[in-house]
């Protein structure tokens, strides 16, 4: 176990200090590994759940509107599903289509409750289950909860430490406080609060939650369907602390960049009625597209035994293939950089976000002419360079079923050019993380990326790159 003696000398007391500690810090006295183990174990084990599919006609609470055919909630609020229309153009290459996706247009509340033992940051994990989770239970931040849901609309129990995040706060101070976006290709301009806080004081105990350090949070990041989407998009606000080097732009250099393809790209989205939508089929199980690509709606009827509503029926989304997402790292000039694209989906909330070098769903992307196939994809499925990381995660349980995607790191060497095309960009570590104090920068999968890769490298010992 790395204790605080092995923290190197002269570094002064502060968060960063505190964070760099506890990603250090591999065990922990207060939740020991086996201990753990043992602990989510069960969980999965007590917790399981019954989620089949059923025609739309059985949804309880939901129905399609009869002016537009939109899937909406029968109170008016937890999210609808819509027709969407969109143009978009490039360098002179346009593309339109429309699609089904969810409006949600309310914030939620995506927080971790952080404390001190034994002088080690802690991190208050919730084993929470998701209808459309991959592997029942996963590890979720300690509150993760729609405006909905921690409002009563649901009806059920209080969602728990919910008053560590909502004003006035008497118990707990904010670290980490910024909006992020979620999957723009299936969620309209949706945003959630993502939150680290500190709690002062004692801290309740509750049976389905868990105190671990950075450390073993990072451990468990390298195995599949594990740390869900909502945890690893918080984790990603806790920047590294050691110092980088010179990045090969600067910050403003970035930033100019990005806005200047976000004024010269065309991005129009159109919302229209659900049984408008071109090219997509309704039928008594589904909503799917003509090709079988893409993804479709599906209606689920949902058993719990530990959330706050028991049992309940919904619609959902589930992707047609596994994703991929992939960054390519190479060190420039002794330091780590990412190669990172200015991506336009869907229902991106302002035109473009910074995203993976590949984001795709690789079956459908095979199928298209070379020249319009995702770039460095093959360099990628060949298995070129130096293999990082290679995980399969889960999204969002909540809205999607079984969406997973293959998270992956691939190094590459000196020979990748560093010129590449001007809607790609060279980006530090660091950098990402300077711009995760501010929305709408970062697309969720470079963060669960981003958070990867201080992962992988914490497990090696050099937690900062």
């Amino acid at each position: 176990m790395i204790t605080a003696q092995t923290v190197p000398a002269g570094l002064v007391p502060s968060l960063g200090r505190r964070f760099t500690l506890s990603a250090r810090t591999l065990d922990s006295a207060v939740t020991p590994n086996p201990v753990f183990r043992a602990w989510f174990a069960e969980q999965r084990r007590t917790n399981r759940y019954d989620v089949r599919r059923i025609p739309f006609s059985e949804l309880v609470g939901w129905h399609f509107e009869e002016s537009t055919g939109n899937l909406v909630h029968d109170s008016g609020r937890f999210f609808s599903v819509v027709g969407l229309d969109v143009r978009t153009e490039w360098n002179g290459y346009g593309a339109s289509w429309s699609q089904p996706i969810i409006n949600q247009p309310e914030i939620g509340i995506l927080g971790i409750v952080v404390k001190e033992f034994d002088g080690v940051l802690h991190c208050l994990m919730q084993a929470k289950m998701e209808p459309g989770n991959i592997e029942t239970v996963q590890l979720s931040p300690t509150v993760q909860a729609t405006r909905s849901n921690y409002t009563g609309v649901h009806k059920g129990a209080a969602v728990n430490y919910i008053e560590y995040f909502r004003p006035p706060r008497v118990g707990s101070r904010v670290l980490y406080d910024s909006l992020q976006s979620e999957q723009g290709s299936w969620f309209l301009r949706k945003r959630n609060r993502n939150m680290v806080v500190e709690a002062i004081g004692d801290v309740p105990e509750h049976e389905d939650f868990v105190w671990l350090t950075l450390g073993q949070i990072h451990q468990l990041l390298n195995e599949s369907n594990v740390v869900n989407m909502d945890a690893r998009t918080v984790l990603s606000l806790i920047p590294s602390f050691a110092s980088e080097g010179t990045p090969l732009h600067s910050t403003e250099t970035l930033l100019n960049r990005l806005t200047e393809i976000k004024a010269l790209r065309e991005l129009v989205q159109t919302t229209m009625p659900l049984s408008d939508v071109q090219r997509w089929q309704r039928t008594e199980y589904a909503i799917e597209h003509e090709t079988g690509h893409h993804f479709s709606v599906i209606a689920a009827s949902v058993q719990a035994a530990n959330r706050e509503v028991k049992s309940w029926t919904q619609p959902l989304i589930a992707p047609a293939e596994q994703g991929l997402a992939a960054f390519l790292v190479r060190r420039i000039g002794g330091v780590t950089h990412l190669l990172a694209q200015a991506r336009s989906e869907a229902g991106v909330l302002d035109v473009a976000e910074l995203g993976p070098t590949v984001q795709c769903q690789p079956a459908r992307a095979l199928t298209l002419p070379p020249e319009q196939r995702p770039r460095y994809l093959e360099l990628v499925l060949r298995g070129q360079g130096r293999l990082l990381y290679d995980t399969v995660q889960s999204e969002e349980g909540g809205r999607f079923h079984h969406a997973g995607n293959r998270y992956v790191l691939v190094e590459v060497g000196d020979e990748f050019p560093l010129d590449v095309p001007e809607d790609f960009l060279w980006v530090t570590p660091g950098q990402l993380a300077g711009l995760l104090r501010h929305s709408n920068y970062l697309n969720i999968e470079a963060r669960t990326l981003l958070t990867s890769l201080r992962a992988t490298r914490a497990l090696d010992g050099e937690y900062g790159l």
